[in-house]
């Protein structure tokens, strides 16, 4: 099903520069767009692959509008990046094909269960005892949501997500360990996406939270009673360790860790691959990285580091010779 630039204007705005009856196929980026193709020009360094699409039309910011009408028909917004999310959006909602049944045949959900009847699972899905799933919600196949976790409103979860698994609590006794059972939930606020495979565990006492609009992206574990923030972002294999809490609108980047039992302000960004270990109370970017090299550098560098607090030490003993001198 195809999209003229005229509806595509008429439901998400911008200034048209073009016939608006050209009838759009795909979406697709700069370099491989074809005539029946929308792109989008995000950044200026992007100009030469502007020059050179072949895309029916291009979205683009009025900073860049000079460039594009050189090329063709384009569309003028503030933002392109969020009118392509926008743009995104619309396409799927006038091309998506949802299978006929709200509930797939092969999904198991507990009697004591509330799943509103808006909401959608797919196939595999587990929903257990006393479980809440809001309006508007999907589950897409083989996701679990444990006993008594909550999940709200026009959440997305995608395959493979658990929610409400045990937290990892033992209690060492003479060489052994005794399990804690974990007797809290998960609560998982309005507007969450949940990447796939990732696991979010249940608290110990209190409940694990996952506030409004946070989004995990792919294979990220959230240990128990740990608490996000409204509107923060993780990347692929971020690691948070039990008892955490991170603010609202952070962002962790891929393969990051944070310790168990610190507390992230608002607004604080962290690298990706950083192992965050202590508390970061005010907001801005951090990074704990051991830049890569070839290996042999690599290996003068860290044995060097090592030396640092001894060559410290001898520094402040010449200082104080020094001064004493």
């Amino acid at each position: 099903m195809s999209l003229t630039l005229r509806a595509i204007v008429d439901a998400l705005g911008g200034e048209l520069h073009g016939v608006d009856s050209v009838s759009i196929e795909r979406l697709a980026p700069l370099q491989t767009a074809t005539p029946d193709s929308l792109s989008f020009l995000s950044h200026p360094k992007y100009r030469k692959e502007l020059a050179a699409s072949q895309a029916a039309c291009v979205i683009v910011s009025p900073a860049m509008q000079e460039a594009a009408a050189a090329r063709g028909a384009h569309i003028v917004v503030d933002d392109p990046y969020l009118y392509f999310a926008h743009l995104t959006q619309l396409w799927k909602r006038t091309h998506e094909r949802h299978s006929s049944a709200r509930i797939h045949a092969t999904a198991v959900i507990d009697a004591d269960t509330h799943v509103d009847e808006t909401a959608r699972i797919g196939a595999f899905c587990v929903v257990e005892r006393g479980a809440r799933i809001g309006a508007n919600t999907v589950l897409k196949s083989r996701v679990t949501v444990s006993e008594d976790c909550i999940i709200g409103a026009r959440c997305l979860l995608h395959p493979g997500v658990v929610v409400g698994a045990d937290g990892f609590g033992l209690a060492p006794s003479k060489g052994t360990w005794v399990k804690i059972e974990q007797l809290g939930a998960v609560r998982i606020g309005d507007d969450v996406e949940i990447g796939a495979n990732t696991c979010i565990d249940r608290g110990a006492l209190d409940d694990t939270v996952i506030e409004d609009g946070v989004k995990l992206d792919n294979l990220i574990q959230i240990g128990h009673n740990v608490h996000i923030g409204k509107h923060t972002a993780m990347a692929g294999c971020v690691g948070v360790a039990g008892s955490a809490v991170i603010g609202a609108h952070c962002t962790v980047g891929g393969g990051a860790i944070v310790l168990g039992h610190l507390t992230l302000a608002d607004g604080v960004h962290i690298s990706a691959a950083t192992v965050v270990t202590r508390s970061i109370h005010k907001p801005g970017q951090y990074t704990g990285m051991f830049p890569i090299d070839d290996n042999a550098a690599w290996e003068k560098n860290a044995a060097t580091l090592k030396q640092l607090h001894s060559l410290r030490d001898r520094l402040k003993a010449l200082e104080k010779k020094d001064d004493a001198g």
